[in-house]
């Protein structure tokens, strides 16, 4: 593909993008203290010299009572514009546009002192706000305008206002959330007087030169959210306010809809902006599930959009679009919407990083330097630890032979492509073989190094993974008890009614596998109860559920409700899955033996004492995993890494950022 609407220029105002690669914004928490402003230039550069047309920045609060969370970021000062010269200015030198986004958290804030349009909590935050009087509504209004004044001294070449997400413009916009009887709630008019008066005094006082994005809520797919028909009148308002471009928001962070993490499919709002673009007279940019440059180019090209806003695929590989321009988009390091190092971070107040990229948002401190002494390598496995070390050491310039035994890459990871919801992760594993070839990487698969293999070579770094851990109770060698392994890579095919032991990650994973039946991407909204914001106010309607595939009982030795160590940001919508799909939950399970029978197998399992049997086809046994340390020994400049190092969860995040660290510490 030539990518020629992607990669076409767009001119905003006096802003020309080189290109329709958006950067949307990411709270890293760089953005919160001014000694992380090196940093925060540094991250921003490197996209900007990855040839990104469009950067949006992490969200800044107009003022204190608008913070994410104690002392989080803000632009409400001189002082603050004048700091902010830095980043601007590393990403002009790269060629970019940077835009900084004005962010007022309302009821979402972390704080005690929130505020909001009416005094309501949010059932995902302990804090209630307190409602603002109509003095500090207007007072409000014209801090916004004023940090967007800010931004521009700043040097940034356009801003974003917030209005989607839940945050405090969607608070005023929706019933939910606005219980007001003066001039800011009541009527739709009222309501959307807060947003319509931020746009409007913003532009006074930047004048018409300058480009104001606003984020949009097109569906807030939560209960008294907004209509279609209130979301057209409010672009048309703030359209005549003096909007530039409209960027669009899918579903409040308390939404009950999954809206960006992996199990929701590609491209799945991309109908929604094609409605606002058809209705309003300004550039529209897409967002959210849309992680390859084939999606976002047929999104310009079908007239669905305008722009494609991308953040986590940026924070994936910073050189997107230049991979893009040059014809190398086999070599992008494609975005899985894991979310377990950027959102997850993000809202466990951590710095965020990237999964499949650790050295997103830390390019100052995890730096892969060139070596300065030529060496061989020798990286034993070719799981996600042993693929990122690999070619982190050959990106260094070191002489690497990677030896895999069995006939592929990806170890566990290729087994966690099989869950569905993961299909992304098949790309990681495309972009590792792909990395290795170009880097010149000595690839010896279907070989198990030795000792004898590994003793020429100057630095051995052993990732040799894990394998399953099976627990001992009585009756577990009968043939129709088997691991997870053994059922997702399609070994064996489990019968209609399974039990399955473990409930961690991989137990929540091969649950959804067992249950999962192929869908559409309507059957996929029918059965989260997605509807027409036209019809279902918020876009909400009654959730459509078929028949599993298998019965499947789920159970877990402690007491704790399963799946709570899952994802924060994604673990709520696994746990969805399992209630949506039937599947019986035990905790505080103890396993007494497994019964051979002719036609069946026998569970004898009690909990609080009281003994209980399930009759099942198969049980499946995900009770954790064992490392794999045959050839380890503790010698001079050799390192162990992943789950080689530590077995826990499969856990590809830190297996990967050890890699790539061990290599860099070459």
């Amino acid at each position: 593909m030539a990518y020629e609407s992607l990669l076409s220029p767009l001119t905003i105002g006096p802003l020309t993008l080189r290109n329709r690669v958006v950067m949307g914004s990411m709270h890293t928490g760089l953005e919160d203290h001014a000694w992380d402003i090196p940093k925060l230039a540094a991250y921003f550069a490197e996209r900007a010299r990855g040839g990104t047309g469009l950067i949006i920045t992490g969200g800044y609060a107009p003022n204190k009572r608008g913070w994410l969370k104690p002392f989080a970021s803000e632009m409400s000062s001189r002082l603050h514009a004048a700091q902010h010269r830095r980043v601007t200015g590393a990403v002009h030198e790269e060629g970019g546009a940077i835009a900084m986004q004005i962010l007022h958290a309302g009821r979402y804030a972390y704080t005690p002192f929130s505020v909001s349009a009416s005094a309501v909590q949010a059932p995902i935050n302990p804090f209630k706000p307190a409602a603002l009087s109509d003095k500090a509504v207007d007072a409000t209004v014209s801090d916004f305008a004023k940090s967007v004044a800010l931004a521009k001294k700043a040097g940034y070449d356009a801003v974003e206002i917030m209005g989607s997400e839940g945050y405090l413009i969607n608070q005023f916009l929706a019933e939910r959330t606005n219980q007001r009887e003066d001039r800011w709630g009541g009527t739709l008019t009222n309501r959307m007087r807060f947003p319509v008066e931020i746009v409007r005094r913003s532009r006074e006082l930047v004048g018409d030169d300058f480009p104001i994005i606003f984020r949009l809520s097109i569906l807030d797919l939560v209960d008294d959210g907004q209509t279609w028909e209130e979301t057209v009148e409010l672009a048309y308002a703030l359209q005549d306010a003096g909007v530039s471009v409209f960027n669009t928001g899918i579903g409040w962070h308390e939404a009950r809809v999954p809206t960006i993490i992996t199990q929701v499919p590609r491209g799945a709002w991309l109908d929604m902006t094609a409605r606002l673009k058809a209705e309003v007279d300004i550039p529209v940019c897409a967002s959210n599930r849309i992680n390859t440059p084939e999606l976002a180019e047929a999104a310009i090209a079908e007239g669905k959009a305008d722009l494609v806003s991308m953040a986590r695929p940026l924070l994936a590989d910073p050189e997107f679009a230049k991979k893009t321009a040059e014809g190398r988009t086999d070599e992008i390091n494609t975005c899985i919407a894991c979310n377990q190092a950027c959102l997850d971070h993000a809202f466990s107040n951590k710095a965020a990083s990237c999964l499949v990229n650790p050295r997103a948002a830390r390019e100052t401190t995890l730096v892969l330097s060139p070596t300065r002494v030529k060496a061989t390598v020798a990286v034993v496995g070719a799981g996600p630890a042993g693929l990122a070390a690999a070619t982190s050491a050959a990106e260094r310039g070191f002489e690497v032979t990677l030896f895999e035994k069995s006939s592929q890459i990806g170890g566990q990871f290729r087994l966690a492509m099989a869950v569905p919801g993961k299909e992304d992760f098949k790309d990681t594993l495309r972009y590792f073989g792909r990395r290795l070839e170009v880097l010149g990487v000595d690839v010896r698969l279907d070989t198990e190094a030795t000792t004898a293999d590994l003793k020429p070579f100057d630095h051995v770094i052993v990732s040799t993974g894990v394998t399953p851990r099976v627990p001992q109770i009585a009756g577990s060698e009968d043939e129709r008890v088997v691991t997870y392994a053994d059922v997702l890579s399609g070994r064996v095919v489990p019968g209609r009614r399974v039990a399955v032991i473990g409930a961690g990650g991989i137990g929540v994973d091969v649950s959804a596998w067992l249950t999962h039946r192929p869908e559409t991407l309507d059957e996929w909204k029918a059965r989260w109860g997605v509807g027409d914001p036209a019809t279902f106010r918020g876009g909400l309607t009654t959730p459509v559920l078929e028949a599993p595939a298998r019965q499947v009982t789920l159970l877990q030795r402690k007491s704790t409700p399963i799946g709570i160590r899952l994802g924060k940001t994604s673990g709520w919508a696994h746990r969805a899955h399992l209630k949506q799909d039937g599947v019986k939950q035990v905790r505080g399970a103890t396993y007494d033996k497994i019964e051979a029978g002719d036609d069946a197998v026998t569970l004898h399992y009690a909990v609080d004492g009281q003994p209980h049997t399930l009759e099942v086809d198969h049980v499946i046994l995900c009770a954790g995993q064992e490392s794999v340390r045959n050839l380890w020994t503790e010698r001079d400049n050799w390192h162990l890494i992943g789950g080689a190092d530590v077995a826990a969860e499969l856990d590809a995040k830190r297996a990967i950022k050890q890699g790539t660290e061990v290599a860099a510490g070459l």
